[in-house]
């Protein structure tokens, strides 16, 4: 397993270079990470961001999502970063996300340099404290959903189309929370994975000027229970 971070120069195309430079001292305070407070002990997580392609033409660069599958108990059918809990086996946050990823996905995990571990993010309902850990997809591998009881499907989503201002928008939840969402295709991006994409593009300069006022209800389909959302999943 390939967990250490390699930032030389060369090694990490130039394209990534502004990330490990605006991350290399982010702090939890940055950018309104929420963490949790003192007197709660929140479960530790972590989710694999994982950034492919080389200094090639830039409409080769993705980012790896996957589609959680659409009978799990919580968040089903949403679209989500490669990650999970923290085992007792794992040395740290991001031999967590690794593992999971390649759990998930059957990511090549000597492809794959870690390159930035950013501050833990609090989600209060789940009361897990998820850290996002930033990587380079050094040499491509085939993913595909391992399990298909928890990924319906995998993704790699061009960077260019999350960029593109008319695939942005705020996502108003039917309990009235919004939050910054993506409209890639058939794809719908939003809650935690949305804000961490959405924090990253801009903390590195990569967002471009998009339309916050433009409000889009969430789908019926992503916020009703699991028990009735078992519609069949095509691999």
């Amino acid at each position: 397993m390939n967990v250490g971070m390699n930032t030389s120069a060369g090694v990490i195309p130039a394209w990534l270079q502004p990330l490990v430079e605006a991350t290399r001292n982010l702090r939890a305070t940055d950018r309104a990470w929420l963490t949790a407070p003192a007197h709660v002990n929140p479960r530790r997580a972590s989710v694999l961001v994982l950034f492919g392609g080389d200094d090639s033409p830039a409409d080769t660069r993705h980012v790896l999502l996957l589609e959680r599958a659409h009978d799990m108990r919580t968040h089903a059918g949403q679209m989500a970063f490669p990650g999970g809990a923290h085992d007792a086996d794992d040395p740290d946050e991001a031999a967590t996300a690794l593992r999971e990823a390649h759990e998930e996905t059957g990511l090549d995990l000597a492809g794959v340099d870690v390159i930035a571990v950013l501050p833990s993010l609090w989600l209060p309902p789940s009361n897990f404290s998820v850290t996002p850990v930033v990587a380079w997809w050094r040499t491509p591998s085939g993913v595909g959903a391992v399990d298909p009881a928890e990924t319906a499907s995998v993704h790699t989503v061009a960077l260019s189309r999350l960029l593109e201002p008319a695939h942005r928008v705020t996502m108003r939840h039917p309990s009235g929370y919004l939050g910054p969402a993506f409209l890639v295709d058939e794809l719908v991006i939003w809650g935690f994975t949305a804000s961490v994409l959405s924090r990253v593009f801009a903390i590195v300069g990569w967002e471009m000027p998009w339309d916050e006022s433009r409000v889009v209800d969430l789908p019926p389909e992503l916020s009703v229970p699991a028990s009735r959302n078992r519609r069949q999943v095509q691999p």
